[in-house]
């Protein structure tokens, strides 16, 4: 049977309305949802099938649920941890091994640094140049060194103004760093890195999407040389849900 096929089942019916209904009242991260003798009579279904629909919204990031007196639902905004997740599960069950990640970027981020030179904003500039800073400043630093590229990478992705890239590249780095794979980077290969970024920056910052475009694609090329190069194994090894972080 087709997914779309497939009836719904009530608490999921539910979940959608909630959701619905938060979007028309206009309510805010923070807010809370009226208590549950309330919801119970608004959407007309028995306490366990409301409870099944907040559970699975609070699984989704969309609610974070206090339990005891004065607790209740409050709405949330989802990050990409829960695409993360999701996305993991997936693959797992795919037996697809960590060198889909590094493929798939390959294929993705020269395309989001074409369109981050087109939509970038100052505040995109700043963060970038920042992270540049920081990596500059954390050469002889592995740990910070990375997470500043990650950093920069991530902003890249979001001022592509894809909101999709941005969750996307979260979760793809969610997925192969929660997952501890261990890949090395020598100072030498930092400071490689940190040159193809500055002229990443640079052509965002001046607005040069071929420019961007292609101080993206030979930076992901030699990355994934690199990786191909020394770490087979590491990039050969399935992907496992139940081990990340």
């Amino acid at each position: 049977m087709d997914r779309a096929d497939r009836p719904q089942k009530t608490a999921m019916i539910i979940a959608r309305r909630i959701i619905s209904d938060i979007e028309r009242e206009g309510l805010r991260p923070g807010d809370r949802l009226p208590p549950e003798r309330v919801m119970l009579e608004q959407y007309q279904v028995g306490r366990g099938t409301l409870r099944e629909s907040l559970r699975y919204l609070e699984l989704s990031g969309a609610l974070s649920i206090k339990p005891g007196p004065g607790g209740g639902p409050t709405v949330q905004k989802p990050d990409g941890s829960h695409l993360m997740t999701g996305l993991g599960l997936l693959l797992q069950f795919e037996e697809s091994p960590f060198g889909t990640i590094v493929e798939a970027r390959v294929g993705l981020e020269p395309l989001m640094a074409r369109m981050a030179a087109e939509h970038r904003t100052e505040e995109h500039r700043r963060v970038l140049t920042e992270s540049v800073q920081q990596m500059e400043e954390h050469l002889d630093d592995l740990e910070a060194f990375l997470a500043a590229n990650r950093r920069f990478h991530n902003t890249i992705a979001w001022a592509s103004g894809n909101a999709l890239f941005g969750y996307l590249v979260d979760a793809m780095d969610g997925v192969f760093v929660g997952a501890g794979v261990g890949v090395a980077y020598s100072e030498r290969l930092r400071s490689r890195v940190l040159a193809d970024d500055v002229a990443i920056l640079t052509a965002i910052a001046d607005g040069d999407p071929d420019a961007a475009e292609g101080a993206m694609r030979a930076h992901v090329a030699q990355w994934t040389a690199y990786l191909r190069e020394n770490f087979p194994g590491e990039l050969s090894r399935p992907i496992a849900w139940n081990v990340m972080r």
